[in-house]
């Protein structure tokens, strides 16, 4: 995009998306974000693309515990971002069918809660059994299902890309993956 087309684009009030057809979260309309959206989209955007939940978490990186502690706090950021930009960013515009709240909140409520609502109890459950003696992060590769959950972030991953990636869409710009690409 040329600077003249994006200095363009930015002085309008709205961009309309294309069909948003999300078929993991169930989600299919179309979206027309106005200036409150948009800017809503790009605080979550930004909460996205800087945790773990678009970065990958190789085998031997991290810790599971610090995972989980990103993802739950786009919980609250989510939840502040959408008080914060009150009603206008819940309901659809201009006739699109959706709006970022309701995108945002199928979101939390359909991919990430239930990920961790099946895997927080585990990994607490396991961490509680840890001695004194083996450091969080021995205690934490010795874990059986260490790998499955590994796996299961990662596929996580590949869906909250999608998400920041219509989130920056809604934004005007173009995705910023730093390293974050799907494979």
């Amino acid at each position: 995009m040329s600077l003249k087309e994006w200095l363009s684009r930015r002085k309008t009030e709205s961009i309309t998306l294309e069909k948003v057809e999300v078929e993991w979260l169930g989600v299919k309309g179309t979206w027309v974000a106005d200036r409150a959206q948009q800017e809503a989209a790009w605080k979550l955007y930004v909460e996205l693309i800087t945790r773990v939940s678009v970065q990958p978490l190789k085998s031997g990186e991290g810790l599971l515990r610090e995972a989980f502690t990103s993802l739950y706090t786009l919980f609250a950021e989510t939840r502040t971002i959408l008080k914060e930009h009150g009603p206008r960013v819940a309901m659809p515009l201009h006739g699109g069918t959706l709006s970022l709240g309701q995108i945002a909140v199928n979101v939390l409520n359909s991919r990430l809660r239930p990920f961790l609502a099946k895997w927080h109890p585990m990994l607490e459950s396991y961490e509680a059994n840890r001695p004194a003696s083996v450091s969080p992060w021995d205690h934490e590769n010795a874990w059986p299902h260490a790998r499955d959950l590994r796996n299961e972030l990662e596929s996580l991953r590949h869906d909250i890309i999608e998400y920041a990636d219509l989130l920056a869409r809604a934004s005007g710009i173009e995705p910023i993956h730093s390293g974050a690409k799907k494979k």
